[in-house]
């Protein structure tokens, strides 16, 4: 008989058994060991219909195609940038996905669109077997970011500070009156308003995502700081 040993929510370890059946369908952070569905990491369940999957307290940065991320750019050349992804990965934002604009690269330092030390929002195009991840401002979304202050986090709590339907980043967004923009990757743009109650509030996400009650007692933050 099939059957799931574990609650939505619940701290597990690698090599826990979760579950038992092969109607039941292994998910992100867990593998199949015959009819056991088994846990690779420390993590929070997560169950949805018969996929049972496990999201990872910690860890660095994986990245995937379509994220929203937030770089840093690290060096210039002739016809690309180097980016900071806050990952082991290295990001690459060629000169083809950054300007629209024909560019003759021997006219020009192409550091004039984006230099050392900016900040941008940027979608991930691919990742190379060799570990290389193209980044791609074509996107509404993407934009150079001025300004404000940075916040990391462990990228496997985003979901979280994001809360469902955006509900929860949503919520510091009004109460703080800041600017906030989250990667994917974990680091998350904040600018204006109150930014180090929005930062409170972040961090205090990213501590106890995994306790019941989260949304009350960010609000409760949030309120009692506004007074």
């Amino acid at each position: 008989m099939s059957e799931i040993f574990v609650n939505e929510r619940d701290v597990v370890i690698p090599g826990q058994t979760l579950a038992r059946g092969m109607d039941i369908l292994p998910g992100y952070g867990t593998y199949r060991d015959g009819e056991e569905i088994v846990s690779k990491v420390t993590g929070l369940v997560k169950i949805k219909e018969r996929l049972v999957s496990v999201i990872p307290l910690s860890g660095k940065y994986m990245p995937r195609p379509g994220d929203g991320i937030i770089g840093i750019i690290e060096d210039v050349q002739p016809t690309f940038w180097n980016v900071n992804i806050n990952s082991p990965y290295v990001g690459v934002l060629l000169l083809g996905e950054a300007v629209k604009e024909y560019v003759d690269v021997t006219k020009t330092d192409i550091s004039k669109y984006y230099d050392i030390g900016e900040i941008i929002y940027a979608r991930v195009l691919q990742i190379s077997r060799s570990g290389i991840v193209t980044l791609s401002m074509n996107d509404p979304k993407a934009k150079k970011l001025r300004g404000g202050k940075l916040v990391r986090i462990t990228p496997y709590k985003v979901p979280r500070v994001i809360g469902k339907e955006g509900s929860m980043i949503e919520m510091i967004k009004e109460k703080t009156r800041c600017q906030i923009i989250v990667g994917q990757n974990g680091v998350i743009w904040i600018k204006g308003g109150n930014e180090a109650l929005a930062t409170k509030a972040i961090l205090l996400i990213e501590k106890e995502s995994h306790i019941s009650g989260l949304t009350e007692k960010v609000a409760k933050l949030l309120e009692g700081d506004e007074k």
